[in-house]
């Protein structure tokens, strides 16, 4: 057990689960909370919220996240030594074996359709030591190129493979994968008071939004945000057009102390949006200075340890709760459990 800081970050929870917490708010999920969760089945019926992972298609949104590639392994002995292993008859290794394997492989970027961000996604640079010296330093002074190490940069191979080596020791995404990431899911549906406008929400708006929908965030729940976004990304068909894309869909805004008051006070465990980062991110510089140029992940991942989930598909939940008057849910939704991602694809599913 080592507390890893002096003074911890302004509006923080560092140190509430313990100096080791690696988990943060994920916490507040407990087996009451997945009861919570498994009582909000009446129907049975269960609904994807995922994009296809080769969605937004190209790297518009990001030119650092690529779309997945996918290959077939290679045989390595009998006659097809050196060949694919895609639809290969095993036959022509054994005539008396009648199987036909088919095996691949994906490179793909963990962040690059819909996914969660573990806490080691985005730090600060914030004086933990209280010496008048900011250090690099993430969730629970957890800190940079000691638990979580950049890479080594590799000359000779492709540009995706340069660098290789970076790994999050801490705070790495098999943490929430490891907890199991199911509770009870909260919608607040966006979409239906504002379409596809941008537009920053803040406090206010949001208060008049759950108050409409007569919708209740309690300790522990798992909060989806649905804004339309995804819809445009899957309408514009592996083509995104990056201004259309940047000024459709509403996103908190992260500039709104109030807003960030009310995400602590509430006690949710995880933000989730359909939009590209669950917050509009500021293209202005704003008070205080110097600040984060993206305020709700640097209140989320770095002060409070609440996983935020990007462009998930929540479409036809949405609707479905909409027209059956309810808000709430089982949600579902582990990472992949690969140690030491600072981020991963999330194949959850809701069922209502």
């Amino acid at each position: 057990m080592t507390q890893r800081w002096k003074q911890r970050p302004p509006g923080s929870n560092w140190g509430e689960f313990g100096p080791d917490d690696q988990r943060g708010r994920m916490n507040y999920v407990t087996r009451e909370k997945v009861l919570q969760g498994v009582a909000e089945v009446k129907e049975g019926l269960s609904f994807c919220l995922s994009l296809p992972l080769d969605y937004p298609g190209g790297n518009v949104l990001n030119p650092r996240r690529l779309p997945p590639r996918q290959f077939a392994t290679v045989r390595d002995s009998g006659k097809g030594a050196g060949m694919q292993n895609f639809c290969y008859p095993m036959a022509e290794d054994n005539p008396d074996v009648t199987d036909v394997v088919c095996d691949d492989v994906v490179l793909m970027t963990l962040q690059y359709s819909t996914q969660w961000d573990s806490f080691a996604h985005v730090g600060s640079l914030f004086d933990a030591d209280g010496d008048g010296t900011p250090e690099m330093v993430f969730y629970n002074g957890f800190r940079a190129k000691e638990h979580i190490k950049p890479a080594q940069k590799k000359e000779g191979v492709e540009r995706w493979a340069q660098y290789e080596g970076a790994k999050a020791s801490a705070l790495g995404i098999e943490n929430l994968a490891e907890h199991g990431a199911q509770g009870r899911g909260v919608m607040i549906d966006l979409h239906a008071h504002y379409g596809r406008e941008r537009k920053p929400i803040g406090y206010d708006d949001l208060m008049r939004v759950l108050e409409a929908d007569k919708v209740a965030v309690e300790k522990g729940d798992m909060v989806c945000i649905y804004t339309g976004f995804a819809d445009v990304i899957l309408e514009l068909a592996k083509a995104p057009d990056a201004n259309l894309l940047n000024n459709t869909g509403t996103g908190l805004d992260g500039r709104d102390g109030k807003l960030l008051q009310w995400i602590s006070d509430s006690g949710l465990a995880v933000l989730i949006s359909d939009n590209y980062a669950v917050e509009i991110i500021p293209t202005s510089l704003f008070s205080p200075r110097p600040h984060a140029a993206m305020p709700l992940h640097e209140h989320c991942l770095f002060k409070n340890g609440i996983h935020l989930g990007e462009m998930w598909y929540l479409t036809e939940l949405a609707n479905w709760l909409r027209q059956n008057k309810r808000s709430r849910f089982l949600l579902t939704a582990p990472p992949l459990r690969l140690p030491g991602a600072v981020g991963s694809p999330s194949a959850a599913v809701a069922t209502v």
